[in-house]
């Protein structure tokens, strides 16, 4: 099923990062800003995704890239929606 190139794993391995910043910043420190800002963490996951991404690319392995990508996509949405307040 998920093989070393496809794109099921790349959305898991995408989803990995940023699920971790949700359940340490989600239920450990609900209340804590990190320089002002509540998404800050979220965006840092994002970014090392864009980092696993860059790796993943020069090692050839195109769909997982593919997967990692919507994963980061489809998290940055679901972080405007809930986290970012745009007025």
């Amino acid at each position: 099923m998920l093989s070393k190139n496809s794109m099921a794993l790349g959305v898991l391995l995408g989803a990995v990062l940023p699920g971790i910043a949700w359940l340490v910043f989600g239920f450990f420190y609900k209340d804590a800003f990190v320089l002002n800002k509540p998404a800050i963490p979220y965006i840092i996951a994002i970014g090392l995704n864009l980092v696993l991404i860059r790796v993943l690319h020069s090692k050839g392995a195109d769909n997982t890239t593919r997967g990692i990508m919507l994963a980061s996509f489809a998290c940055m949405v679901l972080l405007i929606v809930f986290k970012v307040r745009l007025t």
